[in-house]
């Protein structure tokens, strides 16, 4: 699929989507992952994919989900408020041919966490629009939607990245001159029973 016009692109990694690219909206307040900081982040989450169900929770380009799928996960959740993206991903999604595996939901991210989990994810990605300030918000109700070892990836910019509370510990972190990132673990010793 070429790039529609006043559109950008951005390219799964590795996996059986390798070189596959993905068509991404110019809108305000997208900014796909990198393809650097998504290959050291993949290269992190390598042992834990295989069979993993993963969580997209401000999905955009879907680069991060699909990525995930295309290197083993088991499935994706896509959370994605804005209506052009939210098309474009289903569009994405049936392109790849991964409608089984790969379920795209229109929602806006905090009105989703506060709903009952209908499942609990492995491993969640949050990169939020930077402008919003949503990382406290999302990192106090996200919890509920995890199992109790799960893998966090979290994505803020350079001043400012926010730490999710005492049951994660920090595995990995990176910077480029746009963003820090890091990987943790949820710590399940320190949870109590649901």
């Amino acid at each position: 699929m070429s790039a529609r016009r006043g559109e950008g692109q951005v390219r799964i990694i590795g996996g059986r989507w390798r070189n596959t690219r993905l068509s991404v909206p110019d809108l305000p307040g997208l900014r796909p992952t990198s393809d650097r900081v998504r290959e050291t982040l993949f290269n992190w989450l390598a042992p834990k994919l295989a069979g993993a169900r993963v969580l997209d929770l401000f999905a955009g380009s879907g680069a991060l989900g699909l990525e995930a799928v295309s290197r083993g996960a088991a499935s994706a959740c896509l959370v994605e408020r804005e209506p052009v993206l939210a098309t474009r991903l289903r569009e994405q999604v049936g392109r790849l041919g991964a409608q089984g595996e790969v379920e795209v939901v229109q929602e806006d991210a905090l009105r989703w966490l506060a709903r009952p989990a209908a499942t609990r994810y492995d491993i969640a990605f949050i990169d939020p629009p930077f402008a919003d300030g949503l990382w406290n918000q999302v990192l106090a109700a996200l919890p509920a939607h995890l199992v109790g070892d799960a893998w966090l990836y979290v994505e803020a910019p350079p001043a400012a990245l926010p730490q999710p509370g005492q049951e994660w510990q920090p595995h990995r972190e990176g910077e480029t001159r746009e963003v820090r990132y890091a990987l943790y673990r949820r710590a399940a010793a320190t949870l109590t029973p649901p």
